[in-house]
């Protein structure tokens, strides 16, 4: 059974998170810039050496800064396997994707993002997402900001618009489940995103809801709910129930989730 977690300096983690995410950014532009070519994991999800030149920086970061607090990333899964639920002795752990789209990183539209999240109790307390191309980076802890061109933002989500919502989809991932839950609700416009940039786009007041019903892993959405999070809105399951983390028993596998900007809408 796990054992409650001690408490942390959480301005310090999340000040160290940024530097973190940025060292990683700054590695991964530098493939930007250069040759970009990936293979195909087990899963037949693509993976590039930004990836994992990336993951090389963070992981070691990680555990100096929470030694001993188990991290649970992308690329070490695909080599040596997930975490069971027996191997987390405290309720806290690291969910890290290094290069959160990667499609996006090879067709060259700056639309990936370096993604860390801090989990406590089954729920994002801290997370950093760092958009290299762009130079943005989003942070959360109990508020969220946004930081870019050396000015930093305070992040609220806005009030759901009389004239109707703007839903965001995935662009390189659309389904049709997403596509009928966005049916029954009054949607003025619609936007594509990659990556977990969709979480922040509610997060800042740009967008409302971002359904996805197609599969994702927990480093993949992490990060970008706790910026929401801590912006005023929230992640839920379909049915409204609040959605969590550590499923090791599902392989850390998601099943469909709705991001929206404020409370759910029934």
């Amino acid at each position: 059974m796990a054992k409650t977690a001690p408490d942390i300096d959480h301005a310090a983690t999340i000040a160290a998170l940024r530097t973190i995410a940025r060292r990683a950014g700054a590695v991964i532009l530098e493939h930007y810039q250069g040759v970009r070519s990936a293979r195909m994991k087990a899963d037949d999800s693509p993976v590039t050496a930004a990836d994992e030149a990336a993951e090389a920086i963070i992981l070691p970061a990680l555990a100096a800064l929470l030694p001993g607090v188990p991290i649970v990333a992308e690329e070490a899964a695909a080599l040596t396997g997930l975490p069971t639920d027996d191997a987390f002795a405290e309720q806290r752990f690291w969910l890290v994707d290094p290069l959160d789209g990667t499609k996006e990183f090879l067709s060259r539209n700056g639309e990936f993002t370096v993604n860390i999240a801090l989990i406590e109790a089954g729920r994002p307390v801290a997370g950093c997402v760092y958009a290299p191309a762009a130079g943005v980076l989003y942070a959360a802890g109990k508020h969220a900001w946004r930081s870019a061109d050396g000015v930093e933002t305070a992040l609220h989500t806005r009030a759901y618009p009389s004239e109707g919502l703007t839903a965001l989809c995935s662009r390189s991932h659309p389904d049709a489940k997403s596509e009928a839950f966005l049916s029954a609700f009054p949607i003025a416009a619609r936007s594509e995103a990659g990556s977990s940039l969709k979480f922040c786009r509610i997060a800042e007041g740009a967008a409302d809801v971002y359904p996805r019903f197609g599969p994702t892993m927990e480093w993949d959405v992490a990060a970008g709910h706790a910026v929401l999070a801590a912006a005023g809105g929230t992640v839920v399951n379909p049915d409204g129930s609040p959605f969590l983390y550590r499923k090791a028993e599902r392989g850390f596998r998601n099943e469909a989730f709705v991001a929206w900007g404020r409370s759910p809408l029934n």
